[in-house]
């Protein structure tokens, strides 16, 4: 118990702390160590609106969230519309009680209720909403609109508009106009250009919004117009079909031939693949053939479905074969066809040449092509024609060719895996995509675009990866590319907690993690003692125990409290819980 002069002391500070929480609207509780209420102030009592408080009785269990001491506290709902949440106070500033009680203060939070509420709802949309203040500059992007900009929200929030989206067209951006005009403007098509590059097609609603006489700001609704595109020409490719089976043709439908992905289908913010997409758009213009290398998982079928999409071509077929899958006889007959007594079971079946007639075909993996068929495919590109395997009829084809291969084709030239005056023919255009490692400007954006995915398909509500994983993606080789990202995400959601919404190391593939990655990962099978020593001498090594040495003194200076060291350092009990367990520090000491 607490030593005063007098034993009423304590409650005269009670009462005058109460009465000052009360004059600043702020309720405040005084509980037993049984969690009894002994006393309510008059801001709270009218916050509480009666909600089963009185003096003796123990706290209603739907307000017991206001005795979670966490940076963010749990909402209590009162009544409709009504809600509370605790106040985090520091110790010092509350008035001295005896050992056996505590003071809770709270404060309303119906309004903090609803923006949540309304944030979260806005953020799962397939509609992009970017939201600008009254000086046009860039207050809120959900993810659907980051997604189809190719942005990363956090480094455009703040800025003008105008300085993150040029038109098309040099007219003014929708939302100063929607600012000034204080008029919408529904259902109209906007083409604009990011300043990363990435052209934008979209179906475009801009309100402004009007409080009274005050013009708040103003935002835009998005629906990505290439989607409604594909669902256009689905939609055709559905009547084809439905037509072709009435009309008993046997040739393959324009839906099981076409390319799904475009330019605007790659997720960047990095210079190279903004000058590599520029170079292909106008690749895409010519019946150039061209060839593809990248290393494995760089996205190559992307890039040549999104030339294709952009070509002149683009109504026509798209066909793609892998060569390295199929032996030599099965690729001849799959590239140029058969005729019927050819070979044993073979029919009369055209050949993948005379399907993308007035199309493209792709030629995966083409250095894994053995070297005699080379030869017959380097005279159907220079004669144009082709004859099926047992045939003698040519029969002209009008095809465009694009190629891939995982390694450099010069070297598969001078090692004999690709004929020279083939790569001339396939070579005319060679576009070099660049791996990750070369690229990581990109990961945080393709993180989160691969965690949003995850998220639709899992029904999950990560919002992104804490810094440690970022540096540790940062710091990684990706030989796998963007793939192995994609992999190392999903496997990532996969094994996440339910209740967790950052994904920590702990969670990722651990043949992502150096040696030193895996010593600082927390050990769940043992106990963590004061990590005391220097992390390593390196840079990194140096910036860690800086961050080491600031966790100590601040949780020393809290005498161990999470959540009170926690704000002090602004984040999360769980971020800090993480940074403990990672350097072993033993927080019992500082209590």
């Amino acid at each position: 118990m607490l030593n005063h002069s007098k034993p009423e002391d304590w409650k005269k500070t009670v009462d005058a702390f109460f009465h000052t929480l009360s004059l600043c609207g702020l309720g405040a509780l005084l509980l037993d160590q049984d969690n009894h209420v002994l006393r309510v102030n008059a801001a709270g009592g009218t916050l509480l609106q009666g909600g089963g408080i009185r003096a003796g009785k123990e706290l209603p269990a739907s307000l017991t969230g206001l005795l979670d001491s966490a940076a963010e506290p749990p909402f209590c709902r009162v009544k409709y519309n009504l809600y509370i949440t605790r106040k985090p106070v520091k110790a010092q500033e509350l008035p001295a009680v005896p050992d056996n009680m505590r003071i809770i203060v709270f404060r309303d939070a119906s309004v903090d209720y609803r923006c949540a509420i309304l944030e979260e709802v806005v953020s799962r949309l397939n509609e992009g909403v970017v939201i600008s203040d009254e000086e046009s500059c860039m207050y809120y992007c959900n993810s659907a609109a980051a997604r189809m900009d190719s942005i990363i929200a956090e480094n455009v929030l703040g800025e003008r508009v105008e300085d993150v989206y040029r038109m098309f067209d040099g007219s003014e951006c929708p939302l100063p106009r929607a600012i000034r005009e204080r008029q919408p403007s529904l259902s109209y098509r906007q083409k604009y250009a990011t300043r990363h590059g990435k052209n934008v097609d979209a179906i475009a609603n801009t309100w402004p919004v009007l409080r009274g006489s005050k013009v708040l700001g103003a935002f835009n609704v998005l629906e990505d117009w290439s989607a409604i595109s594909d669902l256009h020409k689905q939609i055709i490719d559905l009547q084809e079909k439905l037509v072709s089976q009435k009309q008993r043709k046997r040739t393959p439908s324009k839906s099981a031939l076409s390319a799904r992905y475009t330019f605007s289908d790659i997720i960047y913010t990095s210079r190279k693949m903004e000058n590599l997409i520029a170079q292909c758009r106008q690749v895409a213009r010519t019946d150039s053939s061209v060839i593809i290398y990248g290393e494995t998982g760089t996205g190559k079928e992307l890039f040549a479905q999104s030339i294709h999409n952009a070509s002149p071509r683009a109504d026509g077929p798209f066909l793609a074969i892998n060569c390295a899958a199929l032996p030599e006889n099965l690729l001849e007959s799959l590239l140029f066809g058969s005729v019927k007594g050819a070979y044993t079971g073979a029919e009369n079946r055209a050949g993948l040449f005379e399907q993308a007639n007035h199309g493209t075909l792709l030629l995966d993996e083409i250095n894994s092509m053995n070297i005699s068929l080379q030869a017959k495919l380097l005279r159907v590109l220079q004669e144009g024609t082709v004859r099926r395997v047992g045939g003698t009829e040519e029969k002209p084809v009008d095809v465009r060719v694009l190629s891939c291969t995982n390694v450099p084709p010069q070297q598969a030239v001078n090692e004999g895996k690709m004929r020279r005056d083939l790569f001339y023919r396939l070579g005319v255009v060679s576009i070099n995509i660049p791996s990750l490692r070369d690229r990581k400007e990109d990961i945080p954006i393709l993180v989160n675009y691969f965690i949003e995915a995850c998220n639709m398909t899992m029904s999950r509500t990560v919002r992104g990866i804490d810094p440690f994983t970022l540096n540790i993606f940062q710091s990684y080789s990706w030989p796998g590319n963007v793939r192995e990202l994609q992999h190392a995400i999903e496997h990532a959601m996969n094994i996440l907690p339910d209740h967790f919404d950052t994904i920590a190391p702990e969670y990722i593939p651990q043949d992502i993690l150096s040696e030193e990655d895996m010593l600082l990962l927390p050990d769940p099978e043992t106990e963590n003692p004061d990590f005391s020593g220097p992390v390593h001498d390196s840079l990194q090594g140096r910036l860690q125990n800086v961050e080491r040495d600031t966790l100590i003194r601040v949780l020393e200076e809290n005498k161990g409290n999470i959540s009170r060291s926690a704000r002090v350092l602004q984040m999360s009990r769980q971020n800090l819980q993480y940074r403990i367990k990672r350097y072993g520090i033993d927080v019992t000491r500082f209590k």
